[in-house]
């Protein structure tokens, strides 16, 4: 098996749904407790957020950048990152770093060309809604990406995930209003919904709704499997 890094902590929480996902895969794969080797460097979810509302990307990089250098160090051959957003600085740690990257959104576009569907919605933070460094790299793979367009809504799952996911909290009121937000895309032409944000698969279900969801944290976890076991 070869070794994985997981540049995680941006929360804890889906973090923890990275390592469960992949252990439990290798498991399966071969059909015992075989565990993979994994490496997990945690960054401080507080500074990182710190800097998101400072626009310093340069040092969110510098964080990643520190992290992967670790993780090389420490016999890494690929990282990833867990979570949607910090893939923004993704070209700037590429290019300070020796091993390759696994890019949520690559894995994430295949998921969606599995199923045949070329029209999705899109939901994260609001910097993954309001910019395109995964939307886009998602849509070069003639899917079309929807996303909400209103600074209201962008505002309002913003901060259900900051504020209340990345705590680990599941309020009501907030899941109703993520499931009628991905419903007004739905009928727009939406024919599935990715859940951008690595903290969304802890609130919405596979039978909350009637289209296929792309849970990117297990997509990308599964992808992190393909790597360590050279499928």
């Amino acid at each position: 098996m070869r070794k994985l890094g997981l540049i995680g902590g941006t929360s804890w929480h889906s973090t923890i749904e990275y390592y469960r996902y992949i252990n439990q895969q290798v498991n399966d794969h071969f059909g015992d407790n075989t565990n993979p080797p994994l490496l997990v460097y945690t960054l401080n979810q507080s500074l990182v957020h710190r800097f998101q509302i400072e626009s310093n990307w340069n040092g969110i990089a510098d964080l990643i950048i520190e992290a992967a250098k670790s993780l090389e160090r420490a016999g890494a051959e690929q990282v990833m990152f867990c979570a949607n957003t910090p893939h923004k600085v993704y070209d700037i740690v590429a290019e300070k770093i020796d091993i390759p990257i696994l890019h949520i959104a690559d894995a994430t576009a295949e998921a969606i060309k599995s199923k045949n569907i070329n029209k999705v919605c899109f939901l994260g933070t609001k910097y993954s809604m309001m910019e395109d460094f995964v939307t886009q790299r998602i849509a070069k793979n003639h899917i079309e990406v929807f996303t909400p367009q209103t600074n209201t809504t962008i505002d309002e799952l913003h901060r259900i995930i900051q504020k209340e996911l990345t705590y680990g909290k599941i309020v009501p009121e907030s899941k109703s209003y993520v499931i009628d937000v991905i419903q007004s895309l739905v009928e727009k032409g939406a024919q599935g919904v990715v859940l951008g944000c690595t903290e969304f698969p802890l609130m919405i279900k596979e039978d909350d709704l009637q289209i296929p969801i792309f849970n990117t944290t297990e997509i990308h976890a599964k992808a992190g499997v393909s790597f360590i076991l050279n499928k």
